[in-house]
């Protein structure tokens, strides 16, 4: 059975569509989660919001809202490593920080830097990589700021149209950036980035904009058009509206991650970069769709 994760404010309201902003309204995020492990784990969540070996947190606190994504790398799993562990505990330390209150809305990448920096100086050992992205609504400035390392990442849509996203980084094909903690002695051999060079970027949104932040295993399975389509079903913001949207995106591409026949987005980046593969790219899958709508306390 599939497992939807909701979260939001009950009495939270939105209009879907073109609402102007108003000086003094907070605003805030009504959100759902979904998602597949590629394996034999569909729809099945690890003790934490874990889709597989993808991880990702919903918090909010007095001044914002925040959400995050990461994508733990799976080559780990060649040496032993459960490359889970480094995403899930990267996203739940990221939520810990944002719940304690111990970030600034404008700075998502202060709190992934936080949150990797705890992580290397834990006791408790501790080895793998992840990509991740954050988003913070700030509830007062109506903006959204983000920060993104790697190739998860979100998209901001408006009127059936993206009008903000994330930018993808990579080191070259199939490799993307990302925060690691290597063995002793192999520090220098591990790929791995600073969280400050991550792609950072602020952006205005109105009421009943519509935010999708995922992992690459949505969008190197489904190109911007089909997700528009998905999300013209969104009709109003009930939570069972948004979670039965989540689910069908999320639906969508698994099933087309395992399609040999598609000329998905991973295969067409492929052939971009000399390579003749077609079909989907099996990965693990997670969405949190998002409806900007006006607070109530």
């Amino acid at each position: 059975m599939l497992s939807v994760l909701s979260y939001g404010r009950i009495v939270a309201r939105a209009v879907l569509g073109g609402l102007s902003q108003t000086d003094g309204r907070d605003y805030s995020l009504i959100t759902a989660s979904c998602g597949f492990g590629k394996d034999f784990r569909k729809g099945i969540l690890k003790k934490g919001m874990c889709y597989g070996d993808d991880a990702c947190f919903i918090a909010q606190h007095k001044s914002a809202d925040v959400l995050g994504v990461a994508d733990g790398v799976g080559g780990w799993r060649d040496y032993g490593v459960d490359p889970s562990q480094f995403s899930a505990t990267l996203m739940r330390t990221c939520e810990r920080l944002v719940k304690e209150g111990r970030f600034t809305p404008s700075s998502p990448v202060g709190i992934l830097t936080s949150g990797y920096y705890e992580l290397l100086q834990n006791k408790v050992p501790l080895l793998g990589s992840s990509t991740a992205c954050i988003v913070v609504l700030d509830r007062r400035s109506h903006r959204i700021h983000t920060c993104n390392l790697g190739d998860s990442g979100f998209l901001v849509v408006r009127g059936g149209e993206v009008v903000h996203r994330s930018d993808e980084q990579q080191h070259y094909f199939n490799t993307p950036f990302q925060l690691s903690i290597a063995p002793p002695g192999a520090e220098g051999v591990v790929l791995s980035d600073s969280p400050e060079v991550s792609d950072s970027s602020s952006f205005d949104v109105q009421l009943g904009d519509i935010i999708l932040t995922a992992t690459d295993g949505l969008f190197d399975n489904m190109p911007d058009y089909m997700i528009l389509q998905e999300l013209k079903k969104l009709k109003n913001t009930n939570y069972d509206s948004i979670q039965q949207t989540a689910r069908s995106i999320a639906e969508q591409a698994h099933e087309l991650a395992y399609d040999p026949n598609y000329m998905s987005p991973f295969a067409q980046f492929a052939c971009d970069n000399g390579l003749n593969v077609r079909g989907g790219k099996p990965d693990d899958i997670t969405v949190l769709l998002s409806i900007v709508a006006e607070y109530t306390d």
